[in-house]
């Protein structure tokens, strides 16, 4: 095993989603996790601090991502099309590996309660730091709380539709993402 091998992370991440998707995440050690990837367990654990933190490996990359393309949108846009900024921003950082996994990874969290949970907070994350960024952009809070959630809902509904459809190079998530945020603000006008 080699100790400072290139793309570490990334392949204890798939290492990590095969196991939990052939034999479960509560049958998975981080030992067997590390075999797989080809590293050491120490190599592991500079990575990530236990084995449910893989399910949100890159979340602070996203949040980050998210804040600075709210930041960045013009100073007229609405709320919305700073959480669409930011959401196209954040789609930037997820790649042919993310789109790979995807299918064995809603199947692993499908199938362990502690996943499902480590999700909702991942979702509940993302949520705050769109919330933040809007709050700084003078949004009140309540509408930048709602738009916020609004862009939470279209990343999941975007990610699963981009990694369950066809494999074309050209189809880029950004575009799936953001047809779910228009789809989201449709539905919104309709409730009246």
């Amino acid at each position: 095993m080699s100790r400072w091998e290139p793309g570490a992370r990334e392949r204890l991440v798939v290492a990590a989603v095969d196991l939990f998707t052939e034999q479960g995440y509560d049958a998975t050690t981080v030992a067997q996790i590390a075999e797989r990837a080809g590293v050491t367990k120490s190599t592991f654990f500079r990575h990530f601090p236990d084995k449910r933190e893989l399910l949100v490996a890159g979340q602070e990359t996203l949040s980050q991502l998210l804040s600075e393309g709210i930041a960045e949108a013009p100073a007229d846009a609405s709320p919305l099309a700073m959480v669409a900024a930011g959401l196209e921003r954040a789609s930037t950082a997820m790649g042919p590996m993310s789109r790979e996994i995807a299918p064995r990874l809603k199947a692993a969290v499908a199938a362990s309660a502690e996943l499902q949970e480590r999700d909702a907070l991942k979702s509940v994350s993302l949520a705050a730091a769109m919330t933040a960024a809007l709050v700084a952009r003078a949004v009140p809070d309540p509408t930048a709380a709602l738009a916020s959630e609004l862009g939470v809902l279209a990343f999941k509904r975007g990610y699963a539709d981009w990694s369950e459809g066809e494999r074309d190079a050209e189809d880029q998530l950004a575009g799936h993402i953001l047809a779910a945020l228009d789809e989201l603000r449709a539905a919104s006008a309709t409730l009246g």
